[in-house]
Formats: structure tokens, sequence, C-alpha cells
């Protein structure tokens, strides 16, 4: 095998990251690594925590390669971010606890193999889109030292930026990850709400609130989005998302974008140019794009800090603003104080108002499928912020306030360097649960250096990872499902991890009998069935016969029913093999079952006669 990269010019992506294990790299060198970019970056304002012992202790722990979508994948979470045993601040170090759970997104992270290394700063308690409202050192912008570094997840966004992590988690109520994304040259995913558990989480908007993923390309956002996205019953506001494969961008989409009377770039030249130039990359596309008056998305984003959502965010701060506002940033002070006066007749006067707006907004996108827009009007510098520190945040929101409020989902993703040398963003937003078509849109304009590191953008690499003609959908439940026994049977024949998800709810799972290894039979119900959790990977139609030869019988491969309506191959059990079997449905897939038949049980102590 060739050698790769030397470890200190290894772009930390997935895919150079996968490529460099296969060579031999061990995850303890590149934590190493990932502390020393740290170290010589000279920034103490992107990590409020560095985990560098528990980080080392985790990769060595890892052992050899064991087929999990994210082993040895480091990454960071943002200080709002639960993580057990961990400090919790969220930017104000009066508030700090320590979790005795770790978030739900993050455990899955973890399970996935990735290695956590730090927790993020932040624009205090999530209350801003500039990333200096914080007690902390302020992280320095990874492209331009003149620039904020965008919030309020600006340390995430500038660890990626700077290639000390894969991939981080910020959250979304905002913009807040999207902004940092746009000022830092990378990726930023905000999921349809609900999509990715808030568990763990320390409230905004609790109403609005979302992780956000933070990566270096468009498609590696996509996959650490199948990784993490699963139903929640610990989250009232988890619901069910379906995530689907990216697809090349189909011709004749319709895109609407903000008419020449409503595109807001504040006088901003070489931004309204740059968004114009992308707009022509997506038309040569095959995109077929609608010019739209976007006053009134503008007037749902004017009502995030007003009224009902105002008030939330100062219920997530609870009695401290009264209490102790000597502990709070002075301007998070300052913008959350108003919401001391607001009533409750304000607060539903405020959903009345947002209900017709949101409904003139449907009416406009009516006639399209995603609306594209510039990420940020324009950039604003330290020294803007300095001498105003709350209009210049205002103005950053222009293009992301309104889509939470809205329902809608979006990824930012890097377009070029605009004709200034500073990075150019694209924002794609879709309908909730079309994640998939906005990032399948951000697919065709990726463009521009890998963040602040000048390491080219590899868009076959980016493609790569998105479902071939020449492979084959597969769907597992069971043994074969990644970090299990059987998993290597895929990834030894060189499958690659799509998504996580769920059955259509017309199925039953039974822990077979026999063993080891232990599986699981999953057969499909006239009626009354189960949405049961399965892996969709993506297996060369070269290796499937010879995968094919191996499955032993009761089961078999036929065609399963996902809950996205699509169909995939995938496991399933001849109804005869259920003899002696245990049906299992109700744990919701095998690896709920598998956590409780491993559950330590209670002891029973019996009472004794004295």
């Amino acid at each position: 095998m060739a050698p790769g990269p030397a470890i200190e010019s290894l772009p930390f992506t997935l895919a150079d990251l996968r490529r460099a294990y296969e060579g031999g790299i061990s995850p303890e060198a590149v934590v190493a690594e990932a502390f020393r970019r740290l170290d010589t970056a000279g920034d103490p304002g992107i990590l409020i925590l560095e985990m560098r012992e528990q980080a080392l202790r985790a990769a060595r722990a890892l052992g050899a390669p064991d087929g999990r979508p994210l082993w040895g994948i480091p990454f960071v979470v943002k200080d709002n971010i639960d993580v057990a045993g961990v400090e919790t601040t969220a930017a104000c170090p009066d508030f700090a606890y320590v979790p005795q759970a770790t978030a739900f997104v993050v455990s899955r992270l973890i399970e996935a193999g990735a290695i956590l290394i730090g927790k993020a700063n932040l624009d205090q308690f999530a209350t801003g889109l500039v990333g200096v409202r914080s007690p902390y050192p302020v992280p320095r912008n990874a492209i331009d030292p003149d620039l904020v570094p965008g919030g309020s997840s600006s340390g995430s966004a500038v660890a990626v930026a700077r290639s000390i992590a894969a991939f981080s988690l910020g959250t979304d109520t905002a913009g807040s990850g999207r902004v940092p994304a746009a000022l830092n040259n990378i990726v930023g995913l905000k999921p349809t709400l609900g999509a990715l558990s808030s568990s763990g989480v320390v409230p905004a908007c609790r109403t609005l609130d979302t992780i956000s993923i933070f990566a270096m390309t468009v498609a590696e956002s996509y996959e650490i989005l199948g990784v993490t996205a699963a139903y929640d019953v610990e989250d009232a506001y988890s619901r069910p998302v379906p995530i689907r494969p990216l697809t090349a961008m189909h011709a004749g989409i319709r895109i609407g974008i903000p008419d020449e009377a409503t595109l807001a770039t504040f006088g901003d030249v070489a931004q309204a140019e740059h968004f114009s130039s992308t707009v022509v990359r997506l038309r040569t596309a095959g995109a077929s794009v609608t010019e739209i008056d976007f006053e009134p998305f503008y007037a749902v984003a004017r009502m995030l800090y007003e009224g009902a959502w105002l008030a939330e965010r100062v219920a997530a701060v609870g009695p401290r603003l009264v209490d102790a506002p000597g502990t709070l940033h002075p301007t998070t002070r300052a913008v959350l104080e108003p919401g001391l006066k607001l009533s409750a007749v304000d607060a539903f006067e405020g959903l009345y108002r947002l209900k017709a707006l949101a409904r003139r907004c449907e009416d406009l996108m009516e006639d399209v499928d995603l609306l594209c827009v510039p990420t940020i009007p324009t950039v604003v510098t330290l020294a803007e912020i300095a001498a105003d520190p709350i209009g210049p945040n205002s103005m950053l929101g222009t293009y992301t306030n309104f889509v939470n409020l809205l329902d809608l989902c979006g990824i930012a993703v890097p377009t070029g360097l605009r004709t200034d040398g500073r990075p150019g963003s694209l924002t794609v937003l879709a309908r909730r649960g079309e994640d998939h078509r906005a990032a399948s849109v951000a697919l065709a304009v990726e463009a521009g250096p890998l963040g602040a590191t000048g390491w080219p953008r590899s868009v076959s690499r980016a493609a790569a990872d998105v479902a071939e003609a020449d492979d084959i959908a597969i769907a597992v439940c069971g043994a074969h499902m990644s970090g299990l026994p059987l998993n290597p049977e895929l990834t030894s024949r060189g499958a690659r991890f799509l998504k996580a998800c769920r059955t259509a709810p017309e199925y039953a799972l039974h822990a077979l009998a026999g063993g080891p290894p232990f599986r699981p039979g999953m057969v499909r119900k006239r009626g009354g069935g189960t949405a049961i959790e399965v892996e969709v990977w993506a297996l060369p139609r070269a290796a499937f016969g010879d995968f094919m030869a191996g499955i032993p019988s009761p089961l078999s491969i036929g065609s399963v029913a996902l809950d996205d309506g699509s169909l995939v191959k995938g496991f399933l059990c001849e109804p005869w093999g259920l003899e002696g079997a245990r049906d299992i449905s109700h744990f919701g897939g095998w690896r709920g079952y598998l956590r409780d038949r491993d559950r330590p049980q209670p002891v029973e102590v019996r009472a004794h006669a004295v």
C-alpha cells in the first residue's frame, strides 16, 4: 500500500481519515495531531474545555478497526450540549453544572466510534450570531482575523475550519449553525426541527432549537446527519424524519431566490455579485430559477427577537436575569431584558402574526421546490461589532432568522471565494423533511478550498459519498449493523454506510433461536406492525453475489419498505424460522434489545426471620 500524506498535512475529513487508518495511522496519532493543531493555532477561545487525556484514552480503547461508521473520527461539541461528567457552562461560568448523562446525539456519535476532543466556545446561552458574546477569550475567525467568527456556535465552526476536528456539533435557533459556517468557509447543516434530539441541550428557544452539524463537505455533513438522526422518546419535540440518500440535482428543479428589489446585501457589492454568479451556476446545472418577493420572509425574521420568542429566551435563562443579572454578558443581558416586560397577550399576538405571515410565505413557495439565499448579507468586522454590539448582529440574521420559525431545513455551503478574497456561501432551504433535497442541490455548487486550510476541495470525493449507480442499497437490522459482530462481512467487501433510519410500521422483529452469532429475524406483517431501526449500506454490485452466498437459512434478501416510502433490498426471515424465537418488536430494533439484554439485573434480596 502506498504511503499516505504526513499526518501534519492530512485533511481531517471523513474520507481522508479513513484512508489514513487503512494505511496504518493510529487513532492516538490523530488525536495527538488534533491537539497539536489546536496549540499551533494559538487561539485560546476555540475550546472552553480541552479533553486531551479523555480523548487519548478513548482512542486507545477503540482497538482495531471494527467497521463502525465514525471509528476514530475526532469531533467537538458546543458547550451547551451535555457530556456526562464534563462541565457544561453555556459560556456562563456561574451557570456551570456537571451533567449525569450525555446528550442523546453525542451518545450516538460515540457509539459510532467518534472521539470527542473538547467543548467549544459560544455566544452566551446561544444568544447571538457574532461569536463575541462570551466571558472567555473570543475565537478568532479562521479566514480573516478582522472578521467576527460568527455565532453562536463560534468555537465549533473555527475548530472544523482549522481542521482540528473532522466535524462538530453546534446548535441553531436563529442561524447559529449557518452564520459561522459562512464566515469560516465550511458547511453548516441545519436539519428539520426534531430530526436530531435536543435531549441534553441547554435551550435557547425550546420550540425552535436544533443541534446543527459543521463539516468540510456537504456529503460528510449529511453522513453525520444520517448517523445522529433518530427519534428520541425522551425529547417531547423529537419526531421521526426520514434521511433519504443524496442524489445528483435533477434538471428542472424549481428554485426561488430574492428578487432584485428585496435582495439584501447592505451595500456589499462583492456579496451581490457572488450570489448572482452562484445563481448562474445553478441555472447552468439545470435549475429553473424564479425571483420572488422576500419581504414576508424578512418580516418573519424580525419577529424572532420580539414577543413570544424573546419571552421564550427569557424563560430559558430562568430567574438569573432578575436574581443575578451581573453573571450575564452585558450584551446578552441587554438583548434579553426587554422580554421581562412582555405579557401572555404579547406572546399570543406574536403567534397569530406568525401564522398569517407563514401563510404568505407558503403562497410564495407554492411554485418552487426550494429557496436559495446568501447565507449572510455581508460580513461583519470586530470593529463594527465593538462600535454597535446589536445592529450588525441583527443584520447577520437576515437570511437565517425566519428559517426555524417557518419549519424549514437548510444547509450553508461554501461556493468559492468572492472577488475580494473572502469566502462566499449559499444557503439552500427546503420544506421540513426534505433535508436530502437541500443537500443534493448544495452538492452542485460546493466549491473553494477546505475551510481555512488552503487544501483543495475534491468534488469527486464528495460525490463518492452519494449512492452510486454500481451500488446496491441494502438494509440491515441485526448483527451486520455498524459495530456489531457481522459488520465486517459488509465493510470487507467495500460497503459504505449511507444512513440509519426505520422501516415502515409494517414489520415484526424476533430474536431467533441459536447462536452465536445471535441474529434477529424481521418479517412483514399484514397489519399492526412496528417501525424497526435499520442501517442502509451501499454494497458494490460486484460483491453482492458473494455476500448473498453467505446468508444462512432462514434469512433471505427481499425488498424492505422504509419509513420514507422507498424500497431497498434488505434482510427478511422466512416464517418457518420463527420457531422458538422471541418477538422483540417492542424494543424498536436489535440495538434496543441488546441494551436490555445486557443491562445488569437487580439482585433479589430475601428477608430472613429473626
